[in-house]
């Protein structure tokens, strides 16, 4: 955990180094400015209250003023603007969009310059659905209070780019409690960090006191690559299906077992679920294989249920999968992962048809309702979800 700490800390996703550790030296103000809808304003009532209760930091949202931290709700076509590939951001010295926009070329936009955090500025798209925006509340907060960099070797982290957990974790929790403890100071190196840290967090944690380190070595740059063109909307099918490969390729010769040999694997069967469904699951069950083995990664087995369970819905075997639907909503449910919830609900539902259960699968199918609307947000991409997973049973195109 030290090392995870401190490669949060000191260096960037882009692998820049930083020369000093940063945080906020006074208590925290965090204002919410543009145009937030109501859920936006809700979500982040309740995040503060978790950074205050579980990561110990002194932070509040006050209405007027100059705030440390000011939230902006922006349109999504302003960010795809000046950065085409992000959802939303957060930059340092900026209180508004414009600001930011006029001054991002500057110095005082550069991470690597910042010496201690006074002011910083998260954009965020208020016309997405309800789950993108908190999605990137957690995020961006996190970021602009703590670590600036995303490492793919966490399994139960927001700090890493393979984008399954979507809320803050306990993990960085208790990182973020790391950063603000008084041992630690702006201004600090890697080695005076360093030199504290191990201390620091047998403190917070003292449950890790009396197990074994497990190191998990670095990733390389060129498999973060290879996934980025995999996931990468630029590329071609088959350009980011040979991505993948190669990133699995990578994974091998790396002799990894754990979540990120899995993830290549995972990512080809999305590809491929369409056109050769029956590849798709096996190279789920390749990821199955490895995620088996990796503790913490629960939440990832849960993503591939999602896609092996319609697989068996469209085969009249939705009942056989029924455990492995409810184990996948019990893990979604902790997760707060409203859409994915609500994707197995509905799952849920069809194969509960495909047993007899019509008036079980009617209730579920209600209930699932709700959650849809919040992590999809438009009524038409709720109903075109529900349309598409009855589909996926041939019972209903029988039934007519």
């Amino acid at each position: 955990m030290a090392e995870d700490f401190l490669d949060l800390h000191f260096e960037l996703e882009s692998g820049a180094e930083l020369p000093v550790f940063t945080r906020f030296e006074m208590p925290v103000t965090v204002r919410l400015t543009g145009s937030p809808p109501a859920t936006m304003r809700t979500d982040l009532t309740r995040l503060l209250s978790r950074l205050r209760r579980e990561a110990g930091i002194d932070i509040q949202e006050i209405t007027d003023g100059q705030a440390n931290i000011t939230i902006e709700a922006v349109s999504q076509k302003q960010i795809q603007r000046i950065l085409p590939q992000a959802a939303c951001f957060v930059v340092p010295n900026a209180s508004s969009f414009e600001e930011y926009r006029s001054d991002r070329r500057k110095p005082k936009s550069n991470w690597s310059k910042l010496r201690s955090r006074e002011r910083l500025g998260i954009f965020i798209p208020y016309d997405v659905s309800p789950q993108e925006i908190r999605d990137c509340l957690h995020e961006e907060l996190a970021q602009a209070l703590g670590p600036l960099n995303d490492l793919y070797r966490l399994p139960d982290s927001v700090f890493n780019d393979d984008n399954f957990h979507t809320v803050l974790t306990g993990f960085d929790m208790l990182m973020l409690r790391a950063a603000y403890s008084p041992e630690l100071q702006s201004g600090m190196t890697r080695e005076q960090a360093a030199a504290v840290i191990p201390g620091v967090l047998s403190r917070l944690n003292p449950r890790g006191n009396n197990l074994p380190a497990q190191h998990i070595s670095e990733t390389p740059r060129e498999w973060i690559k290879a996934i980025h063109k995999s996931v990468g909307s630029r590329s071609s099918s088959a350009n980011r299906l040979r991505s993948a490969q190669r990133a699995a390729q990578i994974g091998q010769q790396q002799g990894w077992t754990d979540h990120r040999r899995a993830f290549p694997h995972y990512l080809m069967g999305r590809m491929g679920q369409f056109d050769n469904p029956e590849e798709a699951q096996r190279q789920y069950a390749i990821a199955q294989q490895y995620l088996a083995n990796t503790p913490g990664t629960e939440l990832h087995r849960a993503y591939i249920t999602t896609q092996t369970a319609a697989y068996a819905l469209a085969r009249r075997k939705g009942p056989s999968v029924l455990p492995e639907i409810d184990n996948a909503i019990a893990v979604m449910t902790r997760a707060e992962n409203a859409s994915m919830l609500a994707t197995l609900m509905l799952l849920k539902s069809e194969a509960l048809k495909q047993s007899g259960r019509y008036e079980q699968a009617r209730a579920v199918r209600l209930d699932s309702l709700g959650w849809a609307r919040y992590g999809f947000g438009s009524e038409v991409v709720v109903r075109s979800l529900m349309q598409d997973i009855a589909l996926r049973n041939p019972q209903n195109i029988e039934d007519g």
